[in-house]
């Protein structure tokens, strides 16, 4: 055994420590976003920032079940967002507008593997074909828990 002196216990001092670890610590995490807006409903197909790019086009449930979309997806590309449930719109025209309008040189494709996101995948390889460019196109499909699928 060892004898040391010690401070007096101090129960404000430990209870201030405590509340400290119980905080949940909060990371800031730069946004890989460098353009707006996102929507691809509000996006101007004629938009400077689609010039010579890469694009993300992502569902816009992406976002939230995949931790590391910025970091993975966003970074280098335009973010284009968008739902074909919910916003009621055939993406095709405007996709092939913008496709055929600027020198986009891929794009990848963020989707869950919900049906309704098909609608999203079958409206981008309608638009590259209306384009008549050869534009990579690469689609990623994200599980409502999370995952990459493919």
């Amino acid at each position: 055994f060892e004898e040391r002196e010690a401070p007096a216990y101090d129960e404000a001092a430990v209870l201030a420590a405590k509340a400290k670890k119980d905080q949940p610590q909060s990371v800031s995490v730069p946004s890989r976003l460098q353009n707006f807006p996102v929507q691809l409903k509000l996006v101007a197909p004629n938009a400077p920032w689609l010039a010579d790019c890469d694009l993300l086009i992502a569902a816009d449930c992406t976002a939230y079940a995949y931790g590391n979309f910025h970091r993975e997806f966003m970074r280098g590309r335009v973010t284009l967002i968008g739902c074909p449930k919910l916003d009621a719109v055939d993406y095709a025209e405007k996709l092939a507008a913008i496709l055929s309008g600027n020198d986009v040189r891929s794009v990848t494709l963020l989707r869950m593997e919900v049906p309704c996101c098909g609608g999203l995948e079958y409206a981008l390889r309608r638009a590259v074909s209306a384009s008549g460019r050869a534009i990579p196109v690469a689609c990623v499909t994200v599980t409502t828990d999370g995952k990459i699928l493919s």
